[in-house]
């Protein structure tokens, strides 16, 4: 079976685009008051629901854009190790090996461009990753994104088509998200879960009966 797993907020205790974002600013390597600024409005609308998500990727991926990739990868990888590493959860490393020990083919899936969560991904043990591609040509990020977003009913999309590629059914699956905004690949799944949800998610799992737990505290 396919186990399908969210990150920020889910399989880590935060938000990774999030805290690149401050990495960036706390670093000096952006213009940090309208940077940051920026951010927060952005983080604010995804908590929201609203998020205007082509416009958030012009603003992310900035950064990627204007910076040589040897620059880019050195700043990754202080980014991990200050950021990232604190945000591991032990009980999410327990979910992920039990659905190992299963035999279910462990995928991440996140909104959050590759750049960014491809080492989280390796880090965590999951070889699937699918994520927002930022596009690459000859050595440098060209600013824009290669295909569509891995958002909100982009997920769905993503999903049904690397399943079709790899000959997985995606209606058979588990997925764990902490976000409202997996509403719509949540509803097309076997066994929906929700992992610390915010208020939106909370909500909707009550009421449609779908479990609850968390893995940051005891199980609810």
């Amino acid at each position: 079976m396919l186990a399908l797993f969210d990150l920020d907020n889910t399989l880590i205790a935060g938000d990774s685009d999030h805290a690149w974002g401050e990495f960036l600013c706390d670093h000096g390597h952006v213009d940090v008051a309208e940077y940051r600024a920026r951010n927060e409005a952005f983080y604010r609308d995804y908590q929201a629901g609203v998020l205007d998500m082509q416009a958030f990727l012009e603003f992310a991926l900035r950064p990627l854009r204007d910076t040589p990739m040897e620059t880019l990868v050195a700043w990754r990888e202080r980014f991990l190790a200050e950021r990232i590493e604190p945000m591991l959860l032990p009980a999410a490393s327990a979910l992920l090996e039990r659905h190992r020990a299963r035999g279910d083919r462990l995928v991440i899936i996140t909104a959050t461009n590759r750049f960014i969560t491809a080492p989280i991904a390796e880090r965590l043990g999951v070889a699937d990753l699918l994520a927002t591609e930022p596009e690459h040509v000859d050595g440098r990020y060209t600013g824009r994104v290669a295909g569509i977003p891995c958002f909100r009913e982009g997920k769905v999309q993503r999903l049904q088509a690397w399943a079709a590629e790899h000959g997985e059914d995606p209606a058979t699956a588990c997925f764990y998200s902490d976000s409202g905004n997996d509403l719509p690949l949540l509803e097309q799944v076997a066994e929906p879960w929700a992992v610390d949800p915010d208020p939106t998610l909370k909500a909707a799992a009550e009421a449609r009966g779908w479990p609850v737990i968390s893995l940051r505290e005891p199980a609810r």
